[in-house]
């Protein structure tokens, strides 16, 4: 049926039939007087997602945008709303993620005196952690400024851009956006990938390292059959914010460490090292020495011209992570390598025993033992991360997700998000107490909404990652880290102040029951585990 516009159209009415077409009928929002025009007579057929501040709005975003596949929607009150949500707008840039984030700006009409909400250069204020920014030059642009934006944050490498909008554009004269199509997939450069081919063939003992574009690209099965057909043992990139590889595989040889040092300790004895939709590589403090074992070639698959840019040695092929994969399959298959001998599996990890106080590693353990494979995690402890990379193993695309950027804030609205991408799957927000702090509103908005997640508060009383982090720059076992410790803290009552039930688990024999309550109750739960 065809859709009937009243006359004039205006803004609004062009705004939200093109969000119709393009599948964009969440909004992720926190109202404001300069925003509200675009909500009037709202649709019956969108949906109005509110986050009760802005980091939280565009967490949210994140996660759904993550899980769905497609740009979500945020809508943010002027300067200061993208001032409460630049940390989560940083993570958006570097996990990747599309989102078109539109922010209020006042009246055209009184813009040159310095209003009340004004927002002064309101395109540069996120950057440069925006693809693209626009405040359009007529309120008639309004629409099509949006379209563009939403191929700009779907072309690889994707991200979030920014439209700034004077609240008096939504009741201007428009005209629809007319249907487009824009490809958002390169094809690498066939040449290169048959020179990557030749070089796998040639190789004695390859390693295949992988990184987040890989699942975000939905090639999951396609690395499996790479690794397989080269016999090829599977790294985990630094601080990769997806699972990329099943890590229960024989070929699965675990995670790089994000120091150089380190990272060619763990790669030694291999030859040819293949950065499979990862950044060659991540590093979080200062190193020295070469960036790969000596001996060894580096090649490079990514859909970032960025990235590659700064791999410090070695080939680097930009193009579409998948498209890419099938055609090295293709060349691989054709002349498959010289029989190697398969790579021993990685040894398994030995059980952890109940303890009193409750030890990070067997409440991880734990939550392994009661978590589904399908069930969905969004991280956020880094402190606790390499525990949990022992212990909580992810075996199935698209079932783990974390922040690539290192800011606090992301992990609990991003499971919200997440969960209202994916409505049949269960959602766990795995999240430290020190993180859990930054965005605790998330809360209130998975309860509004019904969703089945559950929390899972660490509480160790402490920002254990920069205790443990201390040591590298020059403290000693006796030194305080002054601002790190956080006494007092009550999750089940925060919880409960916004209508969540909580429970308070510290010994071993209660976690299993109230972990498995939570999961199977179809509700918005917390657990609080207090660890050591």
């Amino acid at each position: 049926m065809q859709q009937k516009f009243p006359h004039p159209i205006t803004v609004r009415h062009a705004v939200l039939d093109l969000m119709r077409r393009l599948g964009m009928t969440s909004v992720f929002a926190n109202p404001g007087s300069t925003e509200l025009p675009m909500f009037r007579d709202f649709p019956e057929d969108f949906r109005y997602v509110l986050g009760l501040q802005e980091a939280v709005v565009v967490g949210m975003a994140d996660g759904f945008a993550q899980a769905s596949g497609n740009a979500a929607l945020v809508n943010l009150h002027s300067a200061a709303g993208v001032g409460n949500a630049m940390g989560n707008i940083f993570t958006a840039f570097r996990n990747r993620t599309p989102l078109i984030i539109t922010a209020g700006q006042q009246a055209r009409s009184i813009l040159p005196f310095d209003p009340f909400l004004g927002a002064t250069q309101a395109t540069e204020l996120a950057k440069p952690y925006l693809k693209w920014s626009i405040e359009p030059a007529r309120a008639a642009d309004v629409p099509l400024a949006l379209a563009r934006a939403y191929h700009m944050a779907m072309q690889e490498p994707r991200g979030p851009v920014f439209v700034s909008i004077p609240v008096d554009d939504w009741d201007q004269p428009a005209e629809l956006v007319p249907p487009t199509q824009v490809t958002s997939r390169c094809r690498p450069e066939p040449a290169a990938i048959a020179r990557l081919a030749a070089a796998l063939e040639q190789s004695q003992r390859p390693a295949i390292v992988v990184g987040a574009e890989l699942d975000r690209a939905g090639a999951w099965d396609a690395a499996i059959a790479l690794a397989e057909t080269l016999r090829a043992r599977v790294f985990v990139a630094p601080m990769s914010s997806r699972c990329s590889f099943p890590e229960d595989h024989p070929l699965f040889a675990g995670f790089l460490p994000a120091m150089r040092e380190k990272i060619v300790q763990a790669l030694q004895g291999h030859d040819l090292l293949f950065a499979l939709g990862a950044p060659a590589f991540t590093y979080h403090v200062e190193g020295s020495g070469p960036h790969v074992p000596p001996g060894a070639a580096l090649f490079q698959l990514i859909d970032d011209p960025v990235t590659a840019s700064w791999t410090p040695t070695g080939q680097a092929i930009v193009g579409n992570i998948q498209l890419g994969l099938d055609d090295l399959l293709a060349q691989i298959r054709r002349q498959p390598p010289t029989q190697r001998a398969q790579p021993p599996a990685r040894p398994a990890r030995a059980r952890v025993e109940a303890s009193a106080p409750l030890s990070m590693a067997y409440a991880l353990q734990t939550l392994a033992d009661v978590r589904e494979a399908g069930d969905i995690v969004v991280e956020e402890a880094p402190g606790s991360r390499p525990v949990m990379q022992a212990h909580l193993p992810f075996t199935r695309p698209g079932s783990f997700y974390t922040m690539a950027s290192g800011g606090l804030g992301y992990g609990m609205p991003a499971a919200v998000g997440v969960a209202l991408a994916r409505p049949h799957s269960r959602v766990i927000g795995l999240i430290g107490d020190g993180s859990a702090m930054y965005s605790p509103q998330a809360i209130y908005s998975a309860v509004q909404l019904g969703l089945p997640i559950t929390f899972v508060i660490l509480n160790n009383g402490r920002y254990a990652a920069l205790q443990d982090f201390a040591p590298v720059f020059g403290f000693g076992p006796e030194d305080p880290v002054h601002g790190t410790e956080l006494p007092g803290l009550d999750f089940v009552a925060l919880a409960h102040s916004m209508g969540c039930h909580g429970v308070r688990v510290s010994q071993a024999a209660a976690l299993a029951p109230a972990l498995r309550e939570a999961l199977c109750s179809n509700e918005t739960r917390l657990v609080e585990i207090v660890v050591r």
